[in-house]
């Protein structure tokens, strides 16, 4: 709009203030459509001329910079008409408002850094520019990240560094191994990891959202910088697997975080836990990491951090069901006997049952009972609930749980006795399979079935790597604990093409013989077909036998068996018949 251009192009040094404050409320008021390209970029490169010069013999004051920034950061929501804020002389004029800022207005500063960080988020090319050495935004940014100290510097902040760091570049190399005042990046994330952990668990605004950006700043250096390192490390090239310890020291911290974050509703898995999820995927599998994972001993942070946590009041919902459900007939992994009801919420001292308990919500929650995972029902259960979670809705469910069921996969491979807890809290030695196994209602029956999914294709794999991960990724031990009928698919992917042999000791505690294609108890049993026959009275054998004799009087007469044996068979019937 025309109007508020020239409004805006009116004022000047000596305008009235307030006259000021209308013009620059106009246009945060105004629609996003209301201004068209050409207006909206003259808009854009005035306020950041006058920003930039702002004084008071300029158009704008010292004082007016906070609603000037807001009109600018409004501006920018809109990609058509703001590409000026994408140039290096807007950027770093942006960095250094936020600076001189800091001290004497701090909203003002703050909404600098939202500005840059909305135009990283809608112009991917602007953040090759922030990153350059003309600009230096993330090192700028990473400086400003150490000494921030409140949930909503830390959004703003981790959301620019998860954006600066989205694709491979020098800058990562840069944050994970020169110390700026004596500490990496790697050092100053678990602080303010644990920083806000105390404020999620204390339900303090822009918690979560500062978990998620940090959580999701911590994984693109996760997901980077191996790679990076392998390149630039001359005892590296030739490797395909790239590892430093450089990234090891994120590695507490994290599991901190996946530990002790509480239950969210309606959906049991939500950011930021999720990003803490797909941070731990990334971490390698190494001897001197194992510890580190599978450290039962809570440390003095995560006591802290509970003690500050205020329970929330539970409320009735699905998950509520599922939990109870779960609580009621769950085969506990805990060395407690808290129930998971009750642990969720606090810090868990296994990570293993962490998982375990995370998975039996989950998949209660978005597949209840026995319930087909295909059907047209769960898909629209899990799209009303993703509608009213905050999510973005186009959020799957295999998005949403693979990453967990991968965690758990790894969790299988670090060592044996992780491996056997996986296995026999899924499939334990006492499991009743006297009815089939992918009619269960419980995680077992549930993997099963959807080990058969069409419309769950990621899901599918995920669940069938956990299965064969825990079964010390043998398929005679697969099969032969949840029959071959079930795997067969699977197994069919990974090159197996027909059924392996039974393992050498057997893995089923039941004297009972187990059916190797179905899972379940084989009905007709090893010798069960002659021990029906010795029961038998004389009376019922001689029954039988007519049977018999009336079957081979027909195939004799029809010709279908060979002459000599027709006949051979007829007789032996016949004098079995002719009382002695």
């Amino acid at each position: 709009m025309t109007d508020i251009l020239r409004s805006y192009t009116d004022l000047s040094s000596s305008s009235p203030r307030f006259q000021v404050a209308a013009v620059l409320q106009s246009i945060i008021n105004a629609l996003p459509l209301t201004f068209d390209q050409s207006t909206r970029a003259a808009l854009v490169r005035l306020l950041l001329r006058d920003l930039r010069t702002s004084s008071s013999k300029s158009r704008l004051f010292h004082k007016d910079a906070a609603l000037a920034l807001l009109a600018l950061k409004t501006l920018g929501r809109i990609p058509v008409g703001s590409e000026p804020l994408t140039e290096a002389s807007s950027l770093r004029t942006l960095m250094e408002l936020s600076s001189s800022l800091y001290k004497d207005d701090r909203n003002a500063s703050s909404e600098a850094l939202k500005c840059i960080a909305n135009t990283l988020l809608l112009y991917d090319y602007a953040r090759v520019t922030f990153i350059s050495k003309e600009v230096g935004g993330g090192e700028f940014c990473a400086s400003l990240l150490e000494k921030a100290t409140t949930s909503e510097q830390l959004f703003t902040l981790s959301r620019i560094m998860f954006l600066a760091t989205a694709s491979p570049s020098s800058l990562i190399l840069t944050l994970v191994e020169d110390k700026r005042h004596g500490r990496t990046i790697i050092d100053v994330i678990p602080t303010k990891i644990d920083m806000v952990l105390s404020s999620v668990l204390a339900n303090k605004a822009f918690a979560r959202d500062a978990m998620s950006e940090l959580l999701k700043f911590s994984f693109n250096l996760l997901l980077h910088y191996p790679k990076l390192y392998g390149l630039a490390s001359p005892s590296s090239r030739g490797q395909q697997d790239f590892q430093s310890s450089n990234l090891d020291g994120l590695l507490p911290s994290l599991l901190r975080v996946y530990r002790s974050l509480p239950r969210t509703f309606p959906i049991p898995l939500v950011p930021p836990l999720t990003h803490a999820i797909h941070a731990l995927v990334t971490i390698p599998i190494t001897h001197s990491l194992i510890s580190l994972w599978l450290s039962t001993t809570r440390n003095s942070t995560s006591r802290q951090l509970r003690s500050s946590h205020t329970p929330r009041p539970r409320s009735s919902s699905t998950l509520d069901r599922a939990l109870n459900v779960f609580t009621a007939g769950r085969r506990s992994l805990s060395i407690s006997s808290n129930s998971p009801a009750s642990m969720v919420g606090n810090s868990h001292r296994d990570i293993v049952v962490r998982t375990m308990d995370l998975l039996e919500i989950v998949f209660s929650f978005h597949f209840p009972s026995n319930s087909n995972p295909d059907s047209r029902e769960i898909r629209e259960a899990f799209k009303n609930v993703l509608a009213g979670s905050g999510m973005s809705t186009d959020t799957s469910l295999d998005e949403l749980v693979s990453p967990l069921l991968l965690l758990c996969t790894r969790i299988c491979m670090m060592d044996h006795t992780s491996r056997k807890r996986v296995r026999e809290w899924i499939i334990p030695p006492s499991l009743d399979r006297s009815y089939p196994l992918d009619e269960r209602d419980d995680f077992l029956g549930r993997c099963i079935r959807l080990l058969g999914s069409v419309y769950h294709t990621r899901l599918k794999a995920s669940v069938g790597e956990m299965l064969y991960a825990a079964c010390d990724c043998d398929p005679s031990i697969l099969s032969s604990l949840v029959g071959y009928g079930h795997v067969a698919g699977f197994l069919f992917n990974k090159g197996i093409l027909s059924a392996p042999p039974p393992p050498s000791t057997d893995p089923h505690s039941s004297q009972r013989v187990v059916n190797p294609i179905t899972g379940t108890y084989d009905t007709m049993a090893q010798n069960g077909m002659n021990n029906s026959i010795v029961e038998m009275t004389e009376e019922e054998k001689e029954i039988e036998m007519d049977k018999l004799f009336v079957l081979f009087d027909r195939l004799d007469r029809s010709g279908a068996p060979p002459t000599n044996q027709g006949k051979a068979v007829h007789s032996t019937v016949k004098s079995k018949r002719t009382p002695k």
